[in-house]
């Protein structure tokens, strides 16, 4: 029964490591929101999201996530108008950022979510392994 729980709990701290690399990369995303391109012609900071790959480890027999690199968001810079801005082009027009807010934020709260369950699942496997160790003490 402990192997089980050892392979739950090694499954869940590897979704925590997966959470955490979500939620640093979307509050870097956030903290980007409002950049906008310093030069004409040039790119303002591009969204950028956790590319995750599961895998079984054989050594703990249970299957878990890591992330196998970034990836940047393609979706087309929005342009506002300012002919004040250094970054504005001949039209008088600046790429902003396409970081939606609203999208980092529900991500953000998605992996809270997903982080707080693995967080659960290592906390109850903690919990049963010690109720356990009661049993075989008694």
């Amino acid at each position: 029964m402990s192997s089980e729980l050892m392979s739950a709990m090694s499954a869940a701290a590897s979704g925590l490591r997966a959470q955490t690399v979500r939620i640093r990369m979307s509050a870097e995303n956030l903290a980007n929101a409002d950049s906008a391109a310093a030069t004409p012609g040039g790119d303002p900071y591009r969204r950028k999201a956790p590319v995750f790959r599961a895998y079984f480890d054989r050594e703990v027999g249970a299957e878990r996530v890591k992330i196998s690199g970034v990836r940047e968001d393609k979706s087309p810079f929005p342009e506002k108008y300012d002919p004040t801005h250094p970054g504005a082009d001949a039209r008088g027009y600046v790429k902003m950022s396409n970081v939606s807010s609203l999208i980092e934020m529900a991500d953000l709260r998605e992996a809270q979510r997903a982080y707080e369950a693995n967080l659960n699942v290592i906390e109850s496997s903690r919990a049963m392994m010690l109720g356990i160790v009661q049993i075989l003490k008694a």
